[in-house]
Protein backbone atom coordinates (compact mmCIF):
# COMPACT_ATOMS: atom_id res chain seq x y z
CA UNK A 1 0.00 0.00 0.00
CA UNK A 2 2.67 2.69 0.71
CA UNK A 3 4.63 1.69 -2.63
CA UNK A 4 0.88 2.75 -4.18
CA UNK A 5 0.54 5.76 -2.26
CA UNK A 6 3.89 7.29 -3.00
CA UNK A 7 3.67 5.97 -6.57
CA UNK A 8 0.32 8.39 -6.74
CA UNK A 9 1.96 11.19 -5.01
CA UNK A 10 4.59 11.07 -7.58
CA UNK A 11 1.37 11.31 -10.37
CA UNK A 12 -0.16 14.61 -8.54
CA UNK A 13 3.28 15.93 -7.92
CA UNK A 14 2.95 16.38 -4.58
CA UNK A 15 4.27 14.67 -1.51
CA UNK A 16 2.25 14.80 1.48
CA UNK A 17 4.16 16.02 4.78
CA UNK A 18 1.33 14.79 6.59
CA UNK A 19 0.37 11.61 5.09
CA UNK A 20 -2.85 10.91 7.12
CA UNK A 21 -4.27 13.56 5.43
CA UNK A 22 -3.87 11.68 2.18
CA UNK A 23 -4.59 8.59 3.58
CA UNK A 24 -8.21 9.89 5.08
CA UNK A 25 -8.93 11.51 1.45
CA UNK A 26 -8.76 8.07 0.16
CA UNK A 27 -11.23 6.82 2.85
CA UNK A 28 -14.85 5.85 2.37
CA UNK A 29 -17.21 6.35 4.64
CA UNK A 30 -17.80 2.25 4.58
CA UNK A 31 -14.54 1.99 5.48
CA UNK A 32 -14.38 3.95 8.80
CA UNK A 33 -15.31 7.03 11.03
CA UNK A 34 -12.28 8.70 9.87
CA UNK A 35 -13.24 8.65 6.14
CA UNK A 36 -12.85 11.24 3.39
CA UNK A 37 -16.63 13.76 3.24
CA UNK A 38 -14.95 16.45 5.14
CA UNK A 39 -11.94 16.50 2.88
CA UNK A 40 -14.66 16.29 0.12
CA UNK A 41 -16.38 19.34 1.26
CA UNK A 42 -13.10 21.53 1.58
CA UNK A 43 -12.01 20.48 -1.76
CA UNK A 44 -15.20 20.61 -4.16
CA UNK A 45 -15.05 24.79 -3.22
CA UNK A 46 -10.93 24.95 -4.26
CA UNK A 47 -11.31 22.84 -7.34
CA UNK A 48 -14.03 25.15 -8.11
CA UNK A 49 -12.37 28.36 -7.42
CA UNK A 50 -9.30 27.09 -9.18
CA UNK A 51 -11.16 26.03 -12.42
CA UNK A 52 -12.74 29.61 -12.37
CA UNK A 53 -9.40 31.12 -12.19
CA UNK A 54 -7.78 29.17 -15.04
CA UNK A 55 -10.97 29.72 -16.89
CA UNK A 56 -11.30 33.44 -16.40
CA UNK A 57 -7.31 33.46 -17.57
CA UNK A 58 -8.24 31.56 -20.60
CA UNK A 59 -11.62 32.98 -22.07
CA UNK A 60 -10.90 36.47 -21.83
CA UNK A 61 -13.88 37.57 -24.00
CA UNK A 62 -16.53 35.24 -22.69
CA UNK A 63 -19.23 35.99 -20.44
CA UNK A 64 -20.19 35.14 -16.91
CA UNK A 65 -22.68 32.71 -18.51
CA UNK A 66 -20.46 31.39 -20.43
CA UNK A 67 -17.98 30.56 -18.23
CA UNK A 68 -20.39 29.12 -16.17
CA UNK A 69 -21.42 26.52 -18.05
CA UNK A 70 -17.78 25.94 -18.85
CA UNK A 71 -16.91 25.15 -15.28
CA UNK A 72 -19.79 22.83 -14.68
CA UNK A 73 -18.98 20.37 -17.45
CA UNK A 74 -15.32 20.33 -16.62
CA UNK A 75 -16.19 19.41 -12.68
CA UNK A 76 -19.44 17.39 -12.69
CA UNK A 77 -18.88 13.77 -12.08
CA UNK A 78 -18.54 12.13 -15.13
CA UNK A 79 -15.41 14.06 -15.43
CA UNK A 80 -13.97 14.18 -11.97
CA UNK A 81 -14.28 10.52 -12.56
CA UNK A 82 -12.38 10.04 -15.68
CA UNK A 83 -9.76 12.23 -14.18
CA UNK A 84 -10.02 9.64 -11.35
CA UNK A 85 -9.14 6.61 -13.31
CA UNK A 86 -6.15 8.30 -14.73
CA UNK A 87 -4.89 8.37 -11.35
CA UNK A 88 -5.13 4.74 -10.43
CA UNK A 89 -7.56 5.74 -7.66
CA UNK A 90 -9.19 2.33 -7.95
CA UNK A 91 -6.03 1.08 -6.65
CA UNK A 92 -5.94 2.97 -3.20
CA UNK A 93 -9.34 3.73 -2.27
CA UNK A 94 -9.99 2.02 1.25
CA UNK A 95 -13.75 0.87 1.30
CA UNK A 96 -15.71 -1.49 3.84
CA UNK A 97 -16.15 -5.06 2.61
CA UNK A 98 -19.47 -4.71 1.29
CA UNK A 99 -18.86 -1.97 -0.81
CA UNK A 100 -15.81 -3.13 -1.95
CA UNK A 101 -17.57 -6.60 -3.04
CA UNK A 102 -20.22 -4.38 -4.94
CA UNK A 103 -17.67 -2.82 -7.04
CA UNK A 104 -17.69 0.85 -5.03
CA UNK A 105 -13.85 1.17 -5.97
CA UNK A 106 -15.37 1.49 -10.08
CA UNK A 107 -18.13 3.53 -8.30
CA UNK A 108 -18.43 7.33 -10.19
CA UNK A 109 -19.30 9.24 -7.20
CA UNK A 110 -17.30 7.52 -5.05
CA UNK A 111 -14.74 8.14 -7.06
CA UNK A 112 -15.65 11.47 -7.62
CA UNK A 113 -15.87 12.56 -3.83
CA UNK A 114 -12.30 11.02 -3.61
CA UNK A 115 -10.79 13.12 -6.00
CA UNK A 116 -12.40 16.18 -4.29
CA UNK A 117 -11.04 15.03 -1.05
CA UNK A 118 -7.47 14.29 -2.42
CA UNK A 119 -7.58 18.49 -3.89
CA UNK A 120 -9.18 19.44 -0.12
CA UNK A 121 -6.04 17.19 1.76
CA UNK A 122 -3.61 18.51 -1.13
CA UNK A 123 -4.88 22.04 0.14
CA UNK A 124 -4.53 21.54 4.00
CA UNK A 125 -0.93 19.81 3.17
CA UNK A 126 0.68 22.15 0.79
CA UNK A 127 -1.85 25.54 0.42
CA UNK A 128 -3.05 26.74 -2.07
CA UNK A 129 -0.60 27.05 -4.70
CA UNK A 130 0.24 23.09 -4.08
CA UNK A 131 -3.72 22.42 -4.70
CA UNK A 132 -3.39 25.14 -7.94
CA UNK A 133 -0.74 23.18 -9.01
CA UNK A 134 -2.61 19.82 -8.76
CA UNK A 135 -5.75 21.23 -10.49
CA UNK A 136 -3.69 23.06 -12.92
CA UNK A 137 -1.60 19.49 -14.14
CA UNK A 138 -5.23 17.62 -14.00
CA UNK A 139 -7.27 20.03 -16.10
CA UNK A 140 -5.42 22.71 -17.37
CA UNK A 141 -4.14 20.59 -20.43
CA UNK A 142 -8.48 20.51 -21.34
CA UNK A 143 -8.83 23.77 -20.78
CA UNK A 144 -6.56 25.22 -22.96
CA UNK A 145 -7.86 22.81 -25.79
CA UNK A 146 -11.28 23.27 -25.09
CA UNK A 147 -13.83 26.47 -26.43
CA UNK A 148 -16.69 27.94 -24.66
CA UNK A 149 -18.81 27.04 -28.15
CA UNK A 150 -18.43 23.78 -27.58
CA UNK A 151 -20.03 23.67 -24.18
CA UNK A 152 -22.74 25.94 -25.13
CA UNK A 153 -25.81 23.46 -24.22
CA UNK A 154 -26.22 21.38 -21.20
CA UNK A 155 -26.68 17.56 -22.15
CA UNK A 156 -30.28 17.32 -21.90
CA UNK A 157 -31.24 19.98 -24.10
CA UNK A 158 -28.45 18.75 -26.59
CA UNK A 159 -29.85 15.33 -26.51
CA UNK A 160 -33.65 16.85 -27.39
CA UNK A 161 -32.64 18.85 -29.71
CA UNK A 162 -30.58 15.94 -31.64
CA UNK A 163 -33.66 13.60 -31.20
CA UNK A 164 -35.92 16.52 -32.30
CA UNK A 165 -34.29 16.93 -35.65
CA UNK A 166 -34.42 13.13 -36.57
CA UNK A 167 -37.79 13.77 -35.56
CA UNK A 168 -37.70 11.10 -32.63
CA UNK A 169 -39.80 11.63 -29.57
CA UNK A 170 -37.85 13.36 -26.98
CA UNK A 171 -36.31 10.87 -24.16
CA UNK A 172 -37.85 10.00 -20.78
CA UNK A 173 -35.92 9.79 -17.54
CA UNK A 174 -36.57 7.83 -14.37
CA UNK A 175 -35.14 7.15 -10.89
CA UNK A 176 -33.75 3.75 -10.90
CA UNK A 177 -32.25 3.42 -7.53
CA UNK A 178 -31.22 5.69 -4.76
CA UNK A 179 -28.46 4.76 -2.27
CA UNK A 180 -26.82 6.30 1.05
CA UNK A 181 -28.22 8.17 4.28
CA UNK A 182 -31.50 10.84 3.11
CA UNK A 183 -28.76 13.49 3.26
CA UNK A 184 -26.07 12.26 1.45
CA UNK A 185 -27.95 9.96 -1.38
CA UNK A 186 -26.81 8.92 -4.67
CA UNK A 187 -29.48 8.73 -7.46
CA UNK A 188 -29.14 6.37 -10.39
CA UNK A 189 -31.27 7.61 -13.49
CA UNK A 190 -32.06 5.98 -16.60
CA UNK A 191 -32.29 7.82 -19.89
CA UNK A 192 -34.65 5.76 -22.34
CA UNK A 193 -35.36 6.71 -26.22
CA UNK A 194 -38.00 3.85 -26.62
CA UNK A 195 -37.75 5.02 -30.71
CA UNK A 196 -34.11 3.43 -30.81
CA UNK A 197 -34.71 0.85 -27.76
CA UNK A 198 -31.69 2.78 -25.99
CA UNK A 199 -31.19 3.14 -22.30
CA UNK A 200 -28.18 5.10 -20.57
CA UNK A 201 -27.67 5.38 -17.19
CA UNK A 202 -26.31 8.27 -15.03
CA UNK A 203 -25.33 8.93 -11.28
CA UNK A 204 -25.26 11.88 -9.01
CA UNK A 205 -25.76 13.35 -5.48
CA UNK A 206 -29.43 14.81 -6.80
CA UNK A 207 -31.77 13.66 -9.23
CA UNK A 208 -30.86 16.63 -11.87
CA UNK A 209 -26.96 15.47 -11.91
CA UNK A 210 -28.16 12.15 -12.41
CA UNK A 211 -30.46 12.98 -15.41
CA UNK A 212 -27.60 15.30 -17.11
CA UNK A 213 -25.12 12.60 -16.88
CA UNK A 214 -27.25 10.11 -18.54
CA UNK A 215 -28.54 12.26 -21.04
CA UNK A 216 -24.25 12.86 -21.88
CA UNK A 217 -23.87 9.37 -21.85
CA UNK A 218 -27.18 9.13 -24.15
CA UNK A 219 -25.92 11.68 -26.21
CA UNK A 220 -22.24 10.43 -26.79
CA UNK A 221 -23.45 6.94 -27.64
CA UNK A 222 -25.72 8.76 -30.34
CA UNK A 223 -23.50 10.78 -31.87
CA UNK A 224 -20.70 8.34 -31.91
CA UNK A 225 -23.20 6.16 -33.93
CA UNK A 226 -24.13 9.18 -36.00
CA UNK A 227 -20.65 9.37 -37.36
CA UNK A 228 -19.68 7.44 -40.77
CA UNK A 229 -19.37 3.58 -39.76
CA UNK A 230 -21.79 4.05 -37.21
CA UNK A 231 -25.37 2.02 -36.62
CA UNK A 232 -27.91 4.59 -36.23
CA UNK A 233 -27.34 7.37 -39.03
CA UNK A 234 -30.28 8.55 -40.66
Amino acid sequence: METRLDALQRRIGHHFADERLLTCALTHRSFGADHNERLEFLGDAVLSLTVSGLLFERFAGSDEGDLTRVRAHLVREDSLHRVALQLGLPEVLRLGDGEARGGGAQRASILADALEALIGATFLDGGFDAARALVSGLFGEVIQTTDVASWSKDAKTELQEWLQARRLPVPTYRISATRGQAHAQTFEVECVVPALSLTERGEGRSRRVAEQEAARRMLDALTASDKPGGTLRS
